[in-house]
């Protein structure tokens, strides 16, 4: 049986030391290497600094590794990760390649460059059988595969990461001729299953697939804001989440990519693609060469599109004006169409919207997106095989919100044709007479085979599970408007939210209970797992701001109980729970995770109990459940339990949140016997997995009574260093304020240490912490901010 235990990756610029370091983050060992470096001086430097020959010789890589702490966003889920990766050259260490099960090439973007390396250095220290690649972005994989030997050509394809590999899910793959398809999937299980990749099928094209689609969809972007004459911001307000994109829209995202490589992309495209009937598209425009000469390249330059300067001690936002090739201070323009999916969750019906719009954003809308799909319809069969590849594509490698052809079907492919026509737009064959692209029956997701004509079935690993298409299967058990019970089958349910942002209200808290009680009479056990942007977004602020402004408190006192109830009720089921987050989990979806027998994570989970950024603190349980877990530590080794309370406490007190799940085992938030998966559709299937290991020898616990409080003494013992803190500026008198409460709680109160308390008491202090809390008037100023502007206010 095939395995990669040992990789080599060759060339340790950024992107080669960061697919290194995400490597590194699935636990697989990596030889880095790099060119020995040529400059003498340099060499003298580094000698001087009392480094050996050897290390001179591996410097490049060796500082590769080194700079990963340094890199935003950070490459390893873990700095302890780096020690996976081990430094090396292209002189010393080629013979270490036989080692190796799967040697990467990150080298220079230049077929020559790619082909000397391959036949003078890879090919003769390849061990027989080992798997090699190249991370080319456009390169032709047959033009590669010219230099290799038969033998070594059954084993090459191109694997082309997106930058940044821990957190870009695409992975283009691209066999050559002579590749084995066996080895072709092999790599795409390995792919999906150990790195989290999202596996497409490109063709041997310039540029494959995204950036093919991607680079036309930015130039004819910019093409239509000169023709009607719209600003970089007006066009940034437009392409974004109105249109199922980033907000990072069109123009922010060019200057996050560095114009100058943008600039070189567009070239790179006109001169390979001489047969393209758009080709004139990709030309780049002069506004952008002159940006480029004049050294507006983006956030590396800290100008671009746009630019920050402080203007009366404040800093301001300046916009490039292509017109005057000068910069505008940037006004936030608004659009009556785009303003009007504001409020809309599914990116379907936002996309819809926008575009029934009657003003100039809606027509600019329309011109983008009409040109994108038809140009992309015309890619098929030329780029990839099927819709689904392009779509996926699009979706893992730009974050779009829908694929091109899922766009299609959102706005009704007839409609769109007719449209077009209308605007005297020629529309491939492809697009005539079909009604759409996809389309679910009883379970299962079809897509439209051009090739065919026919509906042909997604085909999905078993491992892969879609809450859609399971209840689209008629396989719901219980429902409200804010959450779903699911049969995983073989015992185990699955318990879905899906309010606006996931947040957790009574709706939620109603059907936890059902769900629990539903378990355990027709069940094994049940998973809490959703699909989509987040696991949650916590408890639904709106409700308690409503609440705290008509003075309602016995109704917050109500609501509060019955969070505290439905989390006592999943930690002491009569049946095995499993949490399985993804994503952000915020304040109550973290409690809903503490409170669970196991979780298993998604490897990009960021979950943190925030809740003093709106000036309450957790009061679901969680203050409780920390200071219960720092308790049991001391316990477990017999020592003093202030190291443990005061580590949990910070995360408490600062909102601190997770930058990866394997951060949440130094949080204290996972423990022995959770789980992490890299793979986003394997997680509820492993989730369901743990359940049924679990519920095999399952045996309910019941609630904690006669613990021993922490005590008064370590609250004022914490009292005196936010007194310190508050001083020295570092905190608001509020901060200290709501900290101060917090440390009353996970420290079980006005009481001596050692005083025997039970779970139930510290429920009570959080319940009464928190209704304090919400009396006074910075929490509902906080509360307000978070609401309107989506940050927390320091008050």
């Amino acid at each position: 049986m095939r395995q990669i235990n040992k990789v080599a990756v060759l060339g340790a610029g950024v992107m080669g030391a960061t697919i290194a370091a995400h490597l590194a983050n699935a636990g697989i060992g990596v030889l880095l290497l790099d060119i020995v470096p040529g400059q003498p001086n340099d060499a003298e430097q580094a000698r001087g600094l009392g480094l050996s020959d050897r290390a001179v010789r591996d410097r490049l890589a060796v500082q590769a590794i080194a700079g990963l702490g340094s890199l935003k966003p950070a490459p390893l889920y873990l700095p302890d990760y780096a020690a996976n990766l081990e430094a090396g050259n292209l002189e010393d260490d080629l013979t270490r390649l036989g080692e190796c099960d799967w040697v990467i090439e990150v080298v220079l973007e230049n077929l020559e460059v790619k082909k000397r390396l391959f036949a003078e250095k890879v090919v003769p220290n390849l061990k027989e059988g080992s798997i090699l690649s190249s991370n080319t972005s456009g390169l032709s994989v047959n033009a590669l595969a010219e230099v290799l030997p038969d033998a070594v050509r059954r084993n090459f394809l191109v694997t082309h990461f997106f930058n940044p590999p821990r957190y870009m899910r695409l992975m283009e793959m691209v066999p050559c001729r002579e590749t084995d398809p066996a080895v072709t999937a092999f790599m795409a299980g390995f792919l999906a299953k150990k790195l989290g990749k999202g596996v497409v099928y490109a063709k041997d094209t310039p540029n494959f697939i995204a950036n093919r689609i991607g680079t036309y969809a930015g130039a004819i972007t910019g093409k239509h804001m000169e023709e009607m004459g719209l600003t970089v911001e007006e066009v940034d307000a437009i392409t974004g989440p109105a249109l199922g994109r980033p907000k990072t829209a069109t123009f922010a995202l060019w200057d996050l990519v560095g114009i100058d490589t943008v600039a070189r992309v567009l070239d790179n495209s006109y001169e390979a693609l001489p047969d393209d009937d758009e080709r004139e598209v990709f030309r780049a425009p002069e506004s952008i060469e002159k940006m480029v000469a004049a050294g507006l390249t983006g956030k590396k330059a800290k100008r671009g599109f746009y630019k920050r300067e402080t203007v009366n001690g404040e800093s301001v936002k300046f916009y490039y004006d292509y017109r005057s090739a000068s910069y505008q201070q940037a006004t936030s323009p608004k659009f009556a169409s785009v303003q009007a999916t504001k409020q809309i969750d599914d990116p379907a019906q936002r996309i819809r919207t926008l575009l029934e719009g009657g003003d100039q954003a809606a027509q600019f809308a329309w011109k983008t997106l009409r040109d994108t799909l038809i140009y992309t319809a015309k890619r098929i069969p030329e780029i990839a095989d099927d819709v689904v590849n392009v779509d996926n594509a699009m979706k893992w490698g730009y974050n779009w919100e829908l694929g091109p052809f899922e766009i299609l079907d959102a706005i009704g492919v007839a409609v769109f044709v007719a449209r077009a026509a209308a605007d005297g737009v020629a529309v491939p064959e492809l697009l005539q007479g079909v009604e759409r692209f996809y389309r679910r029956e009883a379970g299962k997701e079809y897509f439209y085979d051009v090739a065919s004509k026919t509906f042909r079935e997604i085909e999905r690993p078993a491992s892969s599970v879609s809450l859609t298409l399971l209840k689209d299967a008629g396989r719901v058990i219980e429902k409200n408007s804010a959450a779903s019970l699911i049969d995983l089958e073989d015992g185990v349910f699955c318990l879905e939210f899906h309010s606006k942002m996931n947040t957790i209200g009574g709706d939620t808290l109603s059907l936890i209970q059902k769900s629990i009680r539903r378990t355990e009479q027709d069940g094994v056990g049940l998973v809490i797992a959703n699909q989509g942007g987040m696991f949650s977004a916590g408890a639904n602020l709106m409700l308690l701001s409503m609440g705290i402004a008509e003075a309602a408190f016995d109704e917050i006192a109500l609501l509060v109980k019955s969070f505290q109830k439905a989390m006592m009720a999943i930690k002491y089921a009569r049946i095995p729970v499993v949490a399985a987050p993804h994503n952000l989990v915020m304040g109550g979806g973290c409690e809903t995770c503490l409170h669970s027998d196991a979780i298993v994570a998604q490897a990009e989970t960021y979950m943190g109990l925030v809740e003093i950024g709106v000036g309450i603190l957790p009061a679901g349980g969680g203050t409780k459940e920390m200071a219960l877990r720092a308790i049991k530590l001391a316990d477990e080794y017999e020592t003093d339990v202030t190291p443990f309370l005061l580590k949990n406490y910070r995360n408490i007190a600062m909102g601190k949140v997770s930058a990866s799940a394997a951060e949440l085992y130094g949080m204290g938030f996972l423990r022995h016997g959770d789980g992490i998966t890299l793979d986003p559709d394997k997680r509820i299937h492993d989730a369901k997995l743990k359940v049924l290991a679990l519920a095999a020898t399952y045996r309910p616990s019941r609630p904690v009574t006669g613990v021993k409080a922490p005590g008064r003494s370590i609250a004022a013992s914490i009292k005196t260093q936010l007194w310190n803190l508050k001083e020295g500026g570092f905190i608001s008198e509020y901060d200290k304020y709501l900290a101060s409460g917090i440390a009353d709680v996970i420290t079980g109160g006005d009481v001596p240490g050692g005083t025997l308390i039970s779970e139930e008491y510290l429920l009570d202090l959080e319940r009464e912490m928190f209704l304090k809390f919400c009396g006074q008037k910075k929490t509902a100023e906080r509360i307000q901010h978070m609401l309107k502007k989506g940050r927390a206010l320091r008050n």
